[in-house]
């Protein structure tokens, strides 16, 4: 377990977090947030559903890692996945911060850890994520922590949505970072 700033602790998930990791993503990914443009204004939050067997999978993959944040009293505030995808290249996904702790430094804390274990793990000094198109918040929050536009995109899974009228250029916009590039 390692101590990065503050109270948290950070760690990698085992297959015993599972369930802990499945309660806090799915909350966290469906929580209100009344910030214009940060939350979906399509119903997709509320619509949020992720199984537990792909966090397990995610855990258990080789080459991938679920990464945890907790506080003080062991309990869990976030946690982040990463894995690699080449000789240098590492891919973040499914950021999630427990509600009570949101926009308190979790998020940018576990993405810092995030990169320093790729680099450390894997050697890798290039990472790549995705942001939904239409959260320009949070995009810019990715900006912000370094991450540039490829100019690529890549398709949002519609099928899982098909109840919900959703916008026909929908989709995930593709960022990378390379670790010596610093944060704005």
């Amino acid at each position: 377990m390692e101590t990065i700033s503050g109270n948290l602790e950070f760690r990698p998930a085992t297959p015993r977090d599972a369930e802990k990791i499945h309660r806090l993503v799915e909350s966290a990914f469906r929580a209100e947030d009344s910030r214009p443009g940060w939350t979906d204004d399509l119903g997709l939050s509320a619509g949020f559903r992720i199984d537990p067997k792909e966090i397990m999978a995610m855990i258990t993959a080789p080459d991938s890692v679920m990464l945890m944040a907790t506080d003080e009293n062991e309990k869990l505030v976030g946690s982040i996945g990463t894995s690699k995808r080449g000789t240098n290249h590492a891919r973040i996904f499914m950021l999630a911060v427990d509600e009570a702790q949101q926009r308190g430094g979790v998020g940018r804390q576990l993405l810092a850890y995030a990169e320093d274990y790729g680099s450390r793990t894997w050697g890798v000094t290039t990472f790549g994520l995705n942001a939904l198109s239409n959260r320009k918040q949070l995009i810019s929050w990715y900006t912000r922590h370094g991450y540039k536009e490829t100019g690529e995109t890549s398709p949002f899974p519609r099928e899982r949505y098909e109840a919900l009228t959703l916008p026909d250029d929908l989709c995930f916009v593709e960022f990378e970072k390379m670790l010596d590039q610093k944060p704005l």
